[in-house]
């Protein structure tokens, strides 16, 4: 079949856009692809607990430009309606575009961690780029991998380059705000980095859990900072992470 030799066409159909979008909820990291070639990567936020972002692939079915809030009555515009200001739709778990998506997000210090209710959040100038570069019908792989996004690409029947070979890494985490509720590379840097100065998190698993609250604030009250769990521009300037 033909369409077996077009780069960033899936092998089982030649109808495809040649756009690609890849998640991978393990890095939190979105990647872009044209015509077979890497373009852009992004941070995101994904679901709270694994199970509310789903995995699989999909389509964007719905594309709305300031969608409004009706669960908080903030109309589309407003700068605390919490879907920001573009709004990609997905065609997942039997849904059509209204309940999981690609969107903004009013919290900016909230990209990057495991914190929604499922949509996959970005930050809004980004997600408006995305959302000027993509159509309707452009495919959307989410998943959680260790892999490259070449090797992800791959396996579900793109061939893509430009893109890392290597496992995906995240992209700098600098500035980013670790909390209880935080999960991923950067608090896996966290939770080595204090059971190396002798506070404990009980694991190094990338989950800021309870145990990692409690040793922060060990930190936190012996290097007399705010004892508040929270890791921000100051404890991480003692810490000696970015």
């Amino acid at each position: 079949m033909l369409a077996s030799f077009f780069v960033g066409v899936p092998t089982s159909s030649a109808a495809s856009s040649g756009k690609l979008i890849i998640i991978n909820k393990t890095t939190n990291r979105l990647a872009y692809f044209e015509n077979g070639l890497f373009k852009k990567q992004f941070k995101v936020g994904t679901g709270r607990k694994k199970s509310y972002t789903p995995e699989g692939k999909f389509k964007i079915v719905v594309k709305i430009k300031n969608r409004p809030y009706y669960k908080g009555h903030i109309p589309g515009g407003d700068p605390r309606n919490p879907l920001g200001n573009r709004w990609l739709g997905l065609n997942a778990r039997g849904t059509w575009g209204t309940t999981y998506a690609i969107h903004g997000n009013a919290n900016p210090s909230s990209i990057g961690g495991y914190v929604s209710s499922g949509c996959i959040r970005m930050y809004d100038s980004e997600v408006e780029w995305l959302y000027n570069q993509v159509p309707t019908g452009t495919p959307v792989i989410i998943t959680s991998s260790g892999k490259s996004f070449n090797a992800i690409a791959a396996a579900n029947g793109y061939k893509v380059k430009g893109g890392s070979s290597a496992p995906s890494v995240p992209v700098s985490t600098s500035g980013e705000i670790l909390k209880k509720g935080s999960r991923g590379p950067a608090v896996q840097e966290l939770q080595r980095k204090l059971t190396a100065l002798g506070y404990s998190t009980n694991g190094v698993d990338g989950v800021f859990g309870l145990n990692t609250d409690t040793a922060v604030r060990k930190f936190q009250k012996s290097h007399k900072l705010s004892a508040d769990g929270i890791v921000g521009p100051a404890t991480k300037k003692v810490l000696g992470i970015k």
